[in-house]
């Protein structure tokens, strides 16, 4: 899939992949779903999501967190109050360890509160994405909490691409069960 240029291309991108992880998830039988992943799955890839996530709610709290970076990213610098996009004391050199927070904070959440969780974030990306326009969020620099890039790259990388990635790990559980 083609990344997004446009506010439409946006909404549609994470609709589209966002309908695809559901979809997916429904066609996995409600015991897997909810179970483990097999020992043998953590060696899939190098990676260190694949050692992180032991199983389906674990993808899905990942994508909820980031999510939830993503929206308080916003808002606050929104509402001028300078806020980096991860949090302190995390940069883009050590976030696995931010990673390993998120799992550890939700591992008393259960798959189906996960879910939840999951599409109340995504619904709520989705109006914060109606509420801009092409410019704001696909001009490099409009934000100056954005830096060198777009806001619409950041949430590009915060739905489709990351339900993206999310598929692929799922899809790859499928085919092992």
């Amino acid at each position: 899939m083609a990344r997004p240029q446009s506010k439409d291309e946006l909404l549609a991108a994470a609709n589209t992949q966002f309908d695809k992880l559901l979809q997916l998830l429904e066609s996995i039988p409600t015991k897997d779903r909810e179970a483990d992943f097999p020992q043998s799955f953590a060696n899939q890839g190098t990676e260190a999501h694949w050692q992180r996530d032991k199983n389906c709610r674990d993808v899905l709290i990942h994508l909820y967190e980031w999510q939830q970076l993503w929206l308080n990213w916003v808002h606050a610098n929104l509402a001028g109050e300078k806020r980096p996009f991860l949090l302190p004391p995390y940069t883009w050199k050590n976030y696995a360890g931010m990673n390993e927070v998120f799992k550890a904070k939700h591992q008393n959440t259960s798959y189906h509160e996960a879910i939840e969780l999951l599409q109340a974030a995504h619904e709520e990306i989705l109006g914060e994405i109606q509420a801009l326009n092409n410019e704001e969020l696909f001009t490099k620099k409009y934000f100056p909490f954005t830096g060198s890039t777009s806001l619409g790259s950041y949430t590009v990388s915060a739905t489709s691409s990351h339900y993206e990635w999310a598929i692929k790990k799922i899809r790859k559980y499928k085919k092992s069960l």
